[in-house]
């Protein structure tokens, strides 16, 4: 499940706990909107856990430039300046 997914059980758990007025035999709404919410945010944090873990930097080689030695005829560099 993606970061979607947990975003959208978030927000169908808080509609269910905290919007809603129904009364079903047998079924509490509002636990089973608050288990949702909980669902979902352990989704979060197991997502951005693993997201962090992806975005490790790995360090590169330093790039090290050559030196041109001019030899001072005005040739060397193949301009002819």
């Amino acid at each position: 499940m993606g970061l979607g997914g947990c975003i959208i059980l978030i927000a169908v758990g808080a509609i269910l706990a905290f919007a809603t007025d129904w009364h079903m035999n047998g079924v509490n709404v509002h636990l089973v909107g608050v288990i949702l919410m909980i669902v979902g945010l352990i989704g979060v944090t197991t997502f951005s856990s693993i997201a962090r873990r992806r975005r490790v930097v790995v360090p590169t080689s330093p790039v090290i430039e050559e030196e041109r030695h001019h030899h001072g005829d005005g040739y060397s560099d193949g301009y002819g300046l």
